[in-house]
């Protein structure tokens, strides 16, 4: 990793080091980008980041069957808004990522694949894991199935007629676009706090099993990128920000 930190060169309080990271690549250099979904500190970071890096290829982390959607959403921008430039009305910052990056190859590596459901079950089996663990963690992946086939589904629509095709309305965060890039980023720094507090007390044995999987099957395919010519800018939850930088760099993870 640099020396000096990457966020530095911004004068934007919404990209720091505590969520932005680049990593010295072999092809070239590879950054990681922490978002929070739908979060506008987070939209605001990744049309930073990318207009000022201009890399050869965009991943984010979304399934390879969502990516037809975000694309479609990237497209659509509300045409009333007060700003110049508004981001995309649906998709978060995954399809403000797509709209700044046009030029990008675009690749999804995030879970559900082949790669992510044979290390998971190797590593349920493994360790034995209880039959209460093995269920919830084989459910949370049929919902992930579902929802990426669901997102295939709805960019066919999107692409066939004249309406766009939405799963979920954006996130009410009570902090929008208009605020001020400091009440931006304060509340993304307060809202992450609060939601690491709530879920540390939780049982996360089961979003252990299929979070460690995903990030491992991640780095493996950002591993992947790093040899290809070109500079690599990755979009991926701010939760696993840390865990990825350490696989790609053999350090400890931040606590």
């Amino acid at each position: 990793m640099d020396e000096s930190p990457y966020a530095s060169s911004f004068d934007d309080p919404r990209v720091t080091a505590r969520v932005c990271r680049r990593l010295d690549g072999r092809g070239g250099d590879l950054i990681l980008v922490g978002v929070v979904h739908d979060h506008p500190a987070s939209v605001a970071r990744v049309r930073a980041v990318l207009e000022a890096a201009d890399p050869d290829v965009l991943a984010l982390e979304l399934p390879s069957a969502a990516l037809p959607l975000y694309r479609a959403y990237a497209r659509d921008v509300d045409d009333d808004a007060e700003r110049d430039d508004p981001p995309p009305r649906f998709g978060g910052e995954m399809s403000a990522a797509i709209r700044a990056a046009p030029e990008a190859d675009l690749v999804g590596i995030d879970a559900p694949n082949w790669s992510f459901l044979r290390r998971l079950l190797t590593r349920l089996v493994a360790d034995r894991a209880p039959p209460a663990t093995a269920r919830r963690v084989l459910s949370s992946l049929g919902g992930a199935t579902r929802e990426a086939l669901t997102c295939r589904v709805a960019a066919t629509l999107t692409h066939a007629t004249s309406m766009t095709v939405t799963l979920d309305d954006p996130i009410d965060y009570g902090c929008d676009h208009a605020d001020t890039p400091e009440r931006q980023a304060e509340h993304e720094h307060a809202h992450v706090a609060a939601v690491r507090a709530l879920l540390a007390n939780a049982d996360s044995s089961a979003l252990s099993y299929r979070d460690e999987t995903r990030e491992r099957c991640m780095i493996e395919r950002l591993e992947a990128l790093r040899d290809r010519p070109g500079d690599v800018v990755a979009v991926v939850g701010l939760d696993h920000l840390a865990a990825l930088e350490a696989g790609l760099t053999g350090s400890e993870p931040e606590s």
